[in-house]
């Protein structure tokens, strides 16, 4: 991950593709990624906790928030790294972690995020990657994101682990 530096114009991209841990990783090693945070997004219970969002009751999704320079990494590039991180055809799981906070999900943060990430999605199924027409992934504007307890952060690095499963 790179240093802030008060010069860079940041911006801001919200994925949720499974269990947040693995995901964080990845785009943590990013270049061109500033910074990551995992959290939840898109439910209706305010600062929820861990145990609260793993009852699927409070409607919010696992995500990693990521901070990226764009004149190093583009949106897209990340859309595209989003979409090798995790089988966007499951709803509502990824391998054997099952509920809506595991469920494939992009938060964008203007109306250019918005229609990049459409366009990839549509460009994705036709593309018949992953053998059907139909991509699951839920295209959000984004709203609050609530930061995780601080042991979820950099789960994967902390441990020296790699992967979740």
């Amino acid at each position: 991950m790179e240093k802030k530096s008060a010069k860079q114009q940041l911006e801001t991209a919200t994925f949720g593709a499974g269990c947040f841990w693995g995901v964080e990783e990845d785009f943590r090693k990013t270049p061109g990624v500033v910074e990551t945070q995992v959290g939840y997004a898109g439910g209706s219970t305010p600062n929820p906790t861990y145990q609260e969002v793993c009852t699927d009751a409070t409607g919010h999704a696992e995500v990693v928030q990521v901070e990226f320079d764009p004149s190093k990494v583009s949106f897209n590039e990340l859309l595209n790294k989003f979409w090798e991180l995790h089988d966007p055809t499951q709803v509502d799981r990824q391998g054997p972690d099952c509920g809506t906070q595991y469920r494939s999900v992009i938060f964008y943060h203007s109306k250019q995020q918005k229609e990049a990430a459409e366009k990839s999605k549509k460009l994705l199924e036709k593309s018949g990657k992953f053998g059907i027409s139909k991509i699951a992934t839920q295209i959000v504007a984004a709203k609050t994101f609530y930061k995780a307890e601080g042991y979820h952060q950099q789960y994967l690095a902390k441990r020296g682990l790699k992967v979740c499963h």
